[in-house]
């Protein structure tokens, strides 16, 4: 019960603490903090023209790219989760199926052609990527773990030579901003952005909640699946469709964030152990922690913003040595 509240309460507190902190330069979060107490506790206070400012800044800037954040690092983390049970792989996540890749193609195209809007076209070529992905390992009318991971290779491959291509082709200028948004970076979130990439996500991660259970019959294998009565051919389309959909529009809204699919199920596992039931909802809560923590730092720790995407890599790169020396260890040992 008390590890239950804490992952209920302190994803608010940590989302709270991002917005009113942010980035800490000169007094401003103390002018955030005071304004923050007043509003709250000074009834009847008429705000100031500096309050104003400072409401501005809290509800039309910092709110939205803190829950967008908090929305793009659940569904990458959500995602990561189901297709590591899907596929019985501890190192795969949405990047696997070319779903970054694809975004980037789009968006790339996008930001070339003027009159293609920019993310819906990184949304279809990213879920364009993972059915070129599905259909490709498709033998037979069923999908193998292997040929599923192989065939992403592949379309991973595909686009990001026509990333190139459409790098190469561009003028310094879109070339450059090209490759900005294939680092990753939530510096224009705001309100139409968050609406755009709300329903997706929380229709992909709310399919993967209620049917989580199904996950650990899905891990045994076939044969333990239909021995329960469930065709595992049918589960792993719906669990696709619904990782692909999540993650998809989170690439579309902020670019290529690399490992938080990767790193944050493993962080899950170590919390709450392997079972499904518990882990799908930690590493939504805890991806979404994460990467608001992640994105306050990258725009707080040096003058320029870093972009996340850049930051989350030099994150869990440590992290991801530690549990390769570990995984080495233990091999060796056995």
């Amino acid at each position: 019960m008390k590890r239950l509240l804490f992952f209920l309460v302190f994803p608010l507190l940590v989302l709270g603490a991002a917005m009113l902190l942010g980035p800490p330069g000169g007094p401003g979060a103390l002018r955030i903090l005071r304004w923050a107490w007043d509003a709250t506790f000074a009834s009847g206070r008429w705000p100031a023209p500096d309050d104003l400012l400072i409401r501005t800044i809290l509800l039309e800037v910092r709110l939205p790219r803190v829950l967008l954040a908090f929305l793009v690092g659940s569904a990458l983390a959500s995602s990561g989760t189901a297709l590591q049970a899907l596929v019985r792989n501890p190192l795969v996540s949405p990047d696997i199926l070319g779903l970054s890749a694809g975004a980037a193609c789009g968006a790339a195209l996008a930001m070339t052609v003027s009159w293609i809007p920019l993310q819906p076209a990184a949304f279809l070529t990213a879920v364009l990527a993972a059915a070129l992905c599905y259909f490709m390992a498709m033998r037979r009318r069923s999908v193998s773990a292997l040929s599923l991971v192989l065939a992403g290779i592949i379309v991973n491959g595909i686009f990001t030579a026509a990333l190139t291509l459409i790098q190469v082709a561009n003028d310094p200028f879109k070339l450059q901003t090209i490759v900005h948004w294939t680092m990753g970076n939530l510096h224009n979130a705001g309100w139409g952005k968050l609406q755009s990439v709300a329903l997706p996500v929380l229709a992909g991660s709310v399919i993967l909640f209620l049917f989580r259970w199904r996950l650990d019959v899905l891990v045994l294998g076939e044969e333990e699946c239909r021995a329960v009565g469930l065709h595992p051919e049918r589960e792993k389309i719906l669990f696709l469709l619904a990782a692909i959909l999540s993650s998809a529009a989170a690439a579309a809204v902020a670019g290529i964030i690399g490992l938080v699919g990767l790193a944050v199920p493993h962080m899950g596992r170590m919390l709450v152990g392997p079972g499904h039931q518990r882990l799908m909802p930690v590493s939504f809560l805890l991806g979404g922690v994460f990467l608001v923590v992640v994105d306050t730092f990258a725009r707080s720790v040096a003058l320029f913003e870093i972009p996340v995407g850049v930051f989350t890599t030099l994150v869990c790169a440590p992290f991801f040595i530690v549990l390769l020396k570990r995984a080495t260890a233990a091999f060796g040992e056995g």
